[in-house]
């Protein structure tokens, strides 16, 4: 199993260097090979930020070359989990941080590029499908102040249909859907994609997971391809996550809250989660897409909806087995360090306990530190698509902007 992470080297906490002069202010900011992971954990969190933003830049640039330049500007993958979409997502959370006008303009035009390719898409989530296209589409138009962009790609959101075999899951099913219609009514205004629409998808998901959930003690549980799956991506936590942000019934509410209580009580002692409802003995993967890290995001989502101190207590118990075995060998956000560093910022944002907040800039600090340098001697993958958003140092990118104000980070296309 300890293969999968490496062991956590640092300290429970570190307290934060406070600079007496701005002589040395500026000496925390500068750049200087050798510097240690102790050192990176001591700094001050204005020249941290400042640190981890100019490598968050360095590293979009990169991408930006690797997935567009090169490529003659083709499309191969349009989807923001591994694709060009995802250039477009850290270019637009670039944007947002530093006010780049270059970054949304170009974010504006890899997403034309996408949208040609993924017109006959039979996907139609956000991470994974057409709907990200042109809800991003959309939220970009507004942004560059380009009315006719943004009448298109809402009308072309509009003709989106959702099979009838589609998935009730996040990455490729109907709460993928939903979610892209979260994020446009969330930059374009409330009512954009209105209630009324979106109810009757919410109507069929409660429904298929009522049905299945008649056969045991869950309130709710799904399938894909065959298999009960727990986890953000394909399973249970991905599509309470969603529904907590619908308008949903008090029975339906209820249900929900139920179903996250049964996940809770059937937890691994050691405090992760199965993958799925089948696999209760095998207590290995520490991901955002399967076990407690995206678990543990639901839950706080969850103790901000119900209020409820059973859900907190077990969101920071989630946090717990993150903060052991979730510096995994990988660096990317779906299962990797940058994915699980989320656990801790949605933590702080709940608690307001530096402890967490510190947790967060530890794991960032790590990659900061020794990622290229594990990367280089194959000691940690980067991923099969190696600049992407979910696998690869795309993640790592949106991550170290997103330590800039970390009460106001999300995890992309997960977190609202």
């Amino acid at each position: 199993m300890s293969d999968r992470f490496f062991p956590n080297p640092m300290p429970e906490f570190v307290p934060e260097a406070t600079p007496a002069t701005e002589q040395e202010l500026q000496e925390a900011v500068t750049v200087t090979p050798g510097d240690s992971l102790q050192n990176l954990l001591a700094m001050p969190h204005s020249p941290l930020s400042e640190r981890l933003k100019r490598a968050a830049l360095d590293l979009k640039e990169i991408i930006v070359l690797e997935t567009w330049g090169l490529s003659g500007q083709r499309v191969g993958d349009f989807t923001l989990y591994c694709g060009l979409l995802g250039t477009a997502f850290l270019l637009f959370k670039s944007h947002q941080v530093t006010g780049n006008a270059s970054d949304l303009t170009l974010c504006a035009q890899i997403i034309k590029s996408c949208d040609a390719a993924s017109v006959r898409s039979r996907d139609v989530t956000f991470i994974c499908g057409r709907a990200g296209v042109c809800a991003l589409g959309a939220v970009a138009a507004k942004h560059t102040g380009d009315d006719e962009s943004l009448r298109y790609y809402l009308a072309q959101f509009q003709k989106i249909k959702l099979p009838k075999d589609l998935p009730d899951e996040l990455l490729y099913g109907r709460v993928g859907f939903l979610w892209a219609c979260l994020f446009l009514n969330k930059h374009l205004g409330q009512g954009t994609i209105p209630s009324s629409y979106t109810a009757t998808v919410v109507d069929e998901i409660i429904k298929n997971g009522r049905a299945l959930g008649r056969k045991g003690k869950c309130p709710l549980m799904f399938e894909w391809y065959g298999e009960k799956y727990w986890g953000a991506a394909h399973g249970l936590a991905g599509i309470m996550q969603v529904l907590m942000d619908m308008e949903l019934k008090p029975d339906e509410l209820e249900d929900v809250r139920e179903t996250l209580k049964y996940m809770i009580h059937n937890h691994f002692p050691s405090g992760n989660y199965p993958a799925s409802e089948e696999d209760t003995k095998r207590d290995v993967l520490v991901h955002w897409c399967h076990g407690a890290p995206g678990v543990a995001l639901t839950l706080v989502k969850a103790a901000k909806v119900f209020g409820d101190k059973e859900f907190s207590d077990a969101a920071m118990e989630a946090g717990e087995t993150v903060w052991s075995r979730g510096l995994l060998k990988q660096v990317g956000i779906c299962h990797g360090i940058s994915g699980n560093a989320y656990v801790f910022l949605s933590l702080y944002q709940l608690t307001g306990n530096k402890k967490y907040l510190y947790r967060a800039k530890a794991f960032a600090c790590f990659l900061l530190d020794r990622a290229h340098t594990l990367i280089s001697r194959g000691e940690m993958h980067r991923g099969d698509r190696p600049y992407s958003l979910f696998e690869g140092v795309g993640g790592m990118s949106y991550l170290f902007l997103d330590m800039v104000d970390p009460s106001q980070s999300k995890f992309p296309a997960y977190e609202l």
